[in-house]
């Protein structure tokens, strides 16, 4: 998932530390324009704020519905999730093992698997999401963890995650609810067989 898609399904949908990695904290307040143009930025605003209001009475954490997800499949790693309110609330979860990748809706208020899962093989992905996937098996981190860490760093709650390539370097990227606003926290995961990082 790219980290503009992710940012648009929040908006239109209305141990790192230990280990060495890096982390970044950018706030995204609900005044903030998006691209300077009024109209639009007041609909971003009206579109976050709902997405927020939601999503403060959700009983299910997306670390759980990434549990969840990745119960349905033994072996398991997610790719992705965002959290969604186009119809009932919801965290659409993206894992993948055993070259392929499965799509699970689950209910954001009881846990259960909302809809019919869609699997697909690896080779039919596009090529951004085929790298994404094939760089997730070179990090040793897991998504959960970056979820954890970004939330104690921004004092909030999760409600969308993924692995993205940023100008050649691979980031979780972690969107946190906290208060009136979006935070996005960018980690840097140790890749497979590399000791230490040093932080930005």
């Amino acid at each position: 998932m790219s980290k503009k898609r992710m940012l648009a399904i929040i908006v239109l949908s209305a141990t790192f530390a230990t280990a060495g990695a890096r982390a970044d904290v950018t706030h995204s307040p609900l005044d903030a324009a998006n691209g300077g143009v009024a109209a639009q930025g007041d609909a971003d605003k009206a579109a976050i704020r709902r997405l927020l209001e939601q999503f403060r009475t959700v009983k299910i954490p997306l670390s759980q519905a990434v549990a969840i997800a990745e119960h349905l499949h033994d072996g398991s790693r997610t790719a992705d999730v965002s959290f969604e309110i186009s119809g009932p609330v919801i965290y659409r979860v993206r894992t993948v093992g055993n070259e392929r990748l499965w799509e699970n809706v689950i209910d954001a208020n009881t846990g259960s698997v909302a809809e019919k899962e869609v699997s697909s093989s690896l080779r039919e992905l596009d090529r951004d999401d085929l790298g994404n996937i094939i760089a997730l098996k070179a990090v040793e981190q897991e998504l959960s963890d970056a979820v954890r860490i970004a939330e104690k760093a921004a004092e909030g709650r999760a409600l969308a995650g993924g692995l993205i390539k940023q100008d050649g370097k691979l980031n979780f990227v972690v969107v946190i609810a906290s208060g009136d606003c979006l935070k996005e926290i960018t980690l840097e995961p140790l890749r497979v067989g590399k000791q230490g990082a040093t932080p930005r």
